[in-house]
This record gives C-alpha cells, structure tokens and sequence, in this order.
C-alpha cells in the first residue's frame, strides 16, 4: 500500500510519483489541510449536516491523515493513471477512488492558488502574473498530450485521434517560466488532433512586453506581438 511514510525516506521515488520534493510537499501541506477545513468543517458530516457525535470515531479510513490525502491526490495529479490502478495503490475501489479524487481535486485547487502557485487559466493574465514575470520574462511553450478513452461517435473519434501518439488524447497548451521551471499557463483543453499553433492562437495569451518565448516546430508561424521568438533550427544532418 501507498502511503506516506513508506515513501517518507525514499527521495527519489517520492519525486517520481508527486512531481515534489519533500520540502515542496511540506510547504504545500498546510495550505491543503487549511484549504479542506475550510472545505469540508470538522463539525459536518460528508453530506454537510451538523455532526451529532465528534469527529474523528469509529474505523481510520485509509486517508484518514491529511499527509495521506495529499500524496493520493498529487499521484493522481502526477501520473494519470486509470481510477481502478490508483485505487489499487491505496487499497481503495474504484468508486471509493472516484469519491476522493473529485473530492480533494478542488482542496489542491484552493492550496495551491493560496501559495501562488497554480497556473493561471485566464490567458489575458499571463503578461501581469508573479509567476510570468519572476526572474526574466523568458517563456517556453509546449504542447502537451494525454491519453484518453476512445470516443463512441465518429466524429469525436477522428478529432482526437492523434497521429504523433497513435492514440486517441487530450490536449492543452502550457507556458513554462524558463527561469523558474514553473507552470505560468495552462490552457483549456482540447482535442488531441488539434495543431499546437491552432490552441495557441485560440488561447490568444498575452505576453509581456519584450518578453522571449522559446517554441518548437509545432509553434512554427506563431509570432505574438511584441514577443522575440526562438526556434530551434533542425541540422543538415537531421534534414538528409
């Protein structure tokens, strides 16, 4: 079973499965157990109602710690995995999984706006957000793709099949800080097939002035106003 203390000594795999280290996830800690008292008050039941007898009796669950809750969500987050294999890793069902993904996805939410350190998704913020502008305004945008499950109609089937991944995926577009490795933007989703200059024109982000942004040839034609934009050239030897 998955749990924090048996990945508490074990840096490297702690990374591997959060995408933190351990004095990241003891930062973000307090503000996620602040954020689900807020959320979810001792003093009410999972339904909402007042609580006729304390918090706290009766069988732990597995997620009983709050160290618990935030690793089961950050794996999530981290890996992606199908709700019956994450369910596993904690020795919960897939409905029990269900349950608590849904239910501590907006905690992590409410956390991580609390510390400055979600993304932006209003693309007409990014040239004034802290997360843009912290150390030099030098952005890298990429594509990124997920897999999901196959649509039923036709039409939805072609849109997001995508034939880089050979597989039906998701889509959004991220703006990276290159200064500090941070995720400044995240786009709305779309299909898989769907270019990557196409979701960047359609997020129509707005860069800081004389800011530079480094691209790949996905983003190639893509020249926001008053932006320097490098590309990485393919060598002759690549090209033959």
């Amino acid at each position: 079973m998955l749990t924090y203390a048996t990945l508490q000594a074990r840096s490297r795999e702690f990374l591997a499965a959060t995408g933190l280290t351990h004095d990241e996830f003891a930062r973000v800690l307090p503000a996620f157990a602040a954020a689900y008292a807020v959320r979810y008050p001792p003093d009410k039941t999972w339904e909402g109602k007042v609580r006729q007898r304390q918090s706290g009796g009766g069988a732990k669950g597995v997620l009983s710690q709050m160290e618990d809750k935030l690793l089961f969500i950050l794996v999530y987050q981290k890996t992606n995995p199908l709700q019956t294999l994450h369910g596993l890793h904690f020795e919960l069902s897939q409905p029990q999984t269900h349950y608590w993904i849904h239910r501590l996805l907006p905690v992590l939410r409410c956390a991580l706006a609390a510390l400055a350190m979600a993304p932006e998704r209003d693309a007409s913020r990014v040239a004034r957000s802290p997360l843009m502008l912290e150390g030099a305004p030098v952005g890298a945008l990429d594509g990124t793709e997920r897999r999901r499950q196959r649509p039923t109609e036709a039409a939805k089937q072609t849109a997001h099949y995508s034939g880089k991944k050979k597989a039906h995926t998701d889509k959004n577009v991220l703006l990276i800080n290159e200064y500090t490795n941070k995720v400044v933007y995240l786009s709305p989703t779309v299909a898989g097939k769907t270019h990557d200059k196409k979701a960047a024109d359609e997020a129509d982000l707005v860069y800081p002035v004389n800011s530079t942004l480094d691209k790949d040839t996905g983003f190639q034609g893509y020249e926001p106003a008053g932006v320097l934009t490098q590309q990485p050239q393919k060598s002759p030897e690549a090209r033959s």
